[in-house]
């Protein structure tokens, strides 16, 4: 009889769930993290340009970037949980102002011209939690 697994072995799958936090104050103050891994699904949370570890909001009124450094956030937790960019299938988009939707566009290209992703594009009228937010990013990604 083959001796039986246990979870320190090795060849142990991962934990079913396993998440992913940053420096980001909401995650402390409302409870969730960053990134959350599901067997091999990955679901990023949403993601603005803050400085780390503060309410500061990086590049005020540039909503491109803005837009790129939270997709390159929002990968970085991906990868944190085991995932690549090419595993990336779904980007969500949710922009202040129907105005910055061409720069927010180009900044999906720019950042995910080598992946091929299911997009979708949101204008949030009332904004968000912080009126120099601009736009805020959620990925879907898969492991494997």
């Amino acid at each position: 009889m083959p001796p039986k697994k246990t979870p320190t072995d090795d060849s142990a799958p991962p934990p079913l769930t396993q998440a992913h936090s940053t420096q980001n104050v909401y995650e402390r103050q409302f409870g969730y993290h960053r990134a959350v891994r599901k067997g091999p699904f990955i679901f990023v949370s949403g993601t603005t340009a803050l400085i780390n570890g503060t309410k500061q909001v990086r590049l005020k009124g540039n909503a491109r970037g803005q837009a790129v450094a939270a997709m390159e956030e929002a990968v970085k937790a991906v990868e944190a949980l085991g995932g690549t960019k090419q595993g990336i299938g779904r980007v969500r988009m949710f922009v202040n102002g129907a105005e910055h939707t061409t720069a927010v566009g180009r900044a999906l290209k720019a950042v995910f011209s080598d992946v091929e992703v299911a997009a979708t594009m949101i204008v949030v009228p009332n904004g968000f939690v912080d009126p120099d937010m601009m736009v805020e990013i959620e990925l879907d990604a898969v492991v494997g």
